[in-house]
């Protein structure tokens, strides 16, 4: 059904407020104006939006939910069903609103606890486009407030004015599929890309090759940054925690059984949930049978339409692998377009080719159309200049970044990030891996690499696939790129990201205390790959020569991204080592990185070092959650402390003769 032309907000505004106790007293039911509210909490990401521990729900009892993980000065002031009972219509956060994972579950909740405008100085790309697809309003015109609260009734095109033209449509229709039914009834062809003079980036090649022109979109105008376009999409991939979502919502859109466009193209990964018997927290608050539900709504969907399913171990907890590692692996070639249910999904433009995540209603519509909406993205150059350090990886160049005023300001949010530079050149496709995975803490809509002599010889060794680099996959000399910065490698040295926010990173020489650790996990999809092991192979076969291992109150977990890695490490005589030194050895999974697993805090007063993507608050357990490169992750879990391997190694040289390194 189309929102009406005029809204009325018959509801109480929620502030967002940095502070606990003003939250507290607006559910009691005190209200605030602006002034009143005070400063309002920045960075309001999914995860507590809709925790992880939350996600078993995908329908209208996620009204209960919203904000239950939202933490402000170590205090969780939103509980079960606090914003339904007390009745608030709209939301007020501050800048970067809905960062974090493409779970469509946030807006989801929200909606259904009855709020229908959020408020915010800023917004995250897939948030955003999320609440779009489901019908929740949004707005960055903070004016609107005091509007609000003396009862007046706001005209649709204030939320419209200012968006793409397809967006507009979407949001005048209440939602992406009422909007498909209505306009798009099947997918349509490729546009002719008009002929331009112009210089290209190669992600904007990519999308011209893919852009199919919308009927009411004139036949000479070639799309501008900003535009709302649909592209063809040579792969559509999910997980468990979407699947099922997905296909409730394109049955009540399209009936059952729908149409799927060419299900040869959709992938299906039980990767997230593979571990949740090892979880504390999923034991505790008794979602076993709820993960059991979402497992099955995935299993119904693999089986009634007979698409590809990579599926959990037969014979123990984890699962084939992690579902974006898996594509770069196994599926995506240069040049293709890729969409898949998590925010990560950019991990395969190492390839060269255009990849994002999206939400369960853009999934939905994708599976039926072969289309997937976007807007035509601006262009965010990053050299990568001069020489990595010893000691310094693809980690510590995403955390310096992250940590660039123009990233933290949001300057990369919904932009694709392309690297280049002699540093990235010479990176791995593993490494490079991590640059275009991380994107996603960037704000940015995807990561891309040219491919190059790398790539053919990755595709070659890992699936034995021979491509041809066609002239046409790089970006044109003299592209005017929207947003660019230049970096001097040989100036960064290894960084630790403090607990909160991967934009936290810290270089080691600055931290200027001693750290202890009580967890150390290095796996996940960023840090899971064959030259991650080969980092933590570097780093204790070093440790066991200088008569280190773990110590024993520190817990120290491997997992393997995929099993390919996991042939490769069997296959190198890695496991030995690993043994060794003290490690548990795990199977693929999304497990401690999404609070899912083994790997995981599970107390307040715990610190863990991670070699994972994001520490938001909650994320990987109720712990502090320090961010590191694979190598210092290693290098920390043999010291019991912060520390890179480069100190570490200064360490034992200036420790010769002690009886143990871990007493200096």
């Amino acid at each position: 059904m189309a929102t009406p032309s005029s809204i009325p907000f018959n509801g109480r505004i929620l502030f967002l407020c940095d502070d606990p106790q003003r939250i507290a007293l607006q559910l009691t039911g005190v209200d605030f104006t602006p002034a009143q509210a005070g400063t309002l909490r920045d960075n309001v990401s999914t995860d507590e939006i809709t925790p992880t521990t939350v996600m078993t729900v995908c329908d209208e009892r996620l009204g209960d939910y919203p904000y239950v993980g939202l933490r402000i000065r170590d205090e969780t002031p939103i509980g079960k069903g606090a914003i339904r009972r007390a009745g608030f219509a709209v939301v007020v956060g501050g800048k970067r609103y809905g960062k974090g994972s493409s779970r469509e579950n946030s807006p989801m909740a929200e909606l259904a606890a009855g709020v229908r405008l959020v408020i915010a100085e800023s917004f995250e790309r897939i948030y955003r486009q999320n609440a779009h697809n489901v019908g929740l309003l949004t707005s960055t015109d903070t004016g609107l407030i005091e509007r609000i609260q003396a009862g007046e009734a706001i005209a649709l095109h204030e939320f419209t004015e200012g968006h793409d033209d397809l967006s507009q449509r979407i949001i005048r229709a209440g939602g992406l599929l009422a909007f498909s039914r209505q306009h798009m009834p099947g997918p349509p062809a490729r546009a002719t890309p008009v002929a331009t003079e112009r210089p290209r980036s190669l992600a904007h090649k990519i999308i011209e090759r893919h852009w199919v022109r919308a009927p009411w979109q004139a036949a000479n105008a070639p799309p501008e940054v900003g535009d709302g376009i649909f592209l063809t999409v040579d792969w559509r991939f999910s997980h468990e925690y979407f699947t099922g979502m997905a296909a409730h919502l394109m049955h009540g859109t399209f009936g059952k059984p729908a149409p799927l466009h060419d299900p040869s193209t959709i992938v299906a990964f039980e990767d997230h949930l593979t571990y949740v018997t090892r979880s504390p927290v999923h034991q505790e608050m008794g979602l076993i049978d709820g993960v059991r539900d979402l497992r099955q709504g995935h299993c119904d969907f693999v089986d009634d339409y007979g698409v590809q399913g990579h599926g959990a171990l037969p014979d123990g907890p984890g699962s084939e692998g992690i579902c974006h590692a898996m594509m770069a692996e196994r599926y995506v070639l240069p040049g293709q377009v890729a969409l898949g249910t998590d925010s990560h999904t950019p991990h395969s433009g190492a390839l060269g080719a255009l990849c994002f995540g999206v939400g369960a209603t853009d999934m939905a519509n994708a599976w039926v159309t072969g289309l997937v909406r976007c807007n035509y993205p601006g262009v965010f150059r990053v050299e990568l200049r001069g020489e990595l350090r010893p000691g310094v990886h693809a980690k510590d160049v995403v955390l310096e970044l992250l940590r660039a005023p123009c990233i933290a300001e949001g300057g990369g949010i919904g932009m694709v990030f392309e690297y280049t530079g002699p540093v990235t050149e010479r990176m791995s496709v593993d490494e490079r891996a991590t640059l275009t995975n991380m994107v996603a803490e960037l704000g940015g809509f995807t990561g891309i690499v040219a491919p190059d002599a790398r790539t053919v010889a990755f595709l070659r060794e890992r699936r034995g696939v021979d491509v041809t680099i066609e002239p046409w996959m790089r970006s044109d000399q003299g592209v005017v790129y929207e947003r660019s910065i230049s970096i001097d490698c040989t100036r960064i040295e290894p960084l630790f990201a403090a607990p909160g926010d991967p934009g936290n990173g810290v270089p080691y020489s600055r931290i200027g205390r001693r750290v202890p650790v009580d967890i150390a996990y290095a796996g996940s999809c960023t840090a899971g790959k064959r030259a991650d092991f080969d980092t933590y192979l570097e780093v204790f076969a070093w440790g066991l020569a200088h008569g280190l291992r773990v110590p024993d109150r520190v817990s120290l977990f491997l997992q393997f991204g995929t099993q390919d890695v996991r042939r490769y490490c069997t296959e190198k005589n890695m496991l030995p080592v690993f043994q060794a030194v003290g490690a548990e050895m795990l199977m693929p999974g999304c497990g401690a990185c999404a609070n899912c697993g083994p790997g995981a805090s599970t107390a307040t007063g715990q610190v863990t070092v991670s070699a994972i993507n994001r520490n938001f608050p909650g994320r990987s357990g109720p712990g502090k959650v320090w961010l590191a490169s694979p190598s210092s992750v290693a290098a920390s879990a043999l010291a019991g402390e912060l520390i890179t391997f480069g100190e570490l190694k200064k360490r034992a040289a200036g420790s010769a003769g002690t009886t143990s390194l871990h007493t200096i």
